[in-house]
């Protein structure tokens, strides 16, 4: 019975799980912002691309 009880108030195993939450999140986050702005920064190639063209006469 002692046994169990240290078990449920050991905490240890609950901080690592935060941890680990924590950084999938900042990950998510991390990759839905670049992906994001390498949209953007696509368009604007596709755009600067595109007036380079016509000023070049193409």
């Amino acid at each position: 019975m002692t046994m169990i009880k240290k078990f449920f108030k050991d905490e240890s195993g609950a901080t690592a799980i935060e941890y680990g939450l924590l950084a999938a999140l900042i990950s998510v986050v991390g990759v839905t912002a670049m992906t994001l702005a390498g949209t953007q920064l696509s368009g604007l190639f596709d755009t600067v691309g595109g007036h380079i063209q016509t000023a070049n006469g193409g």
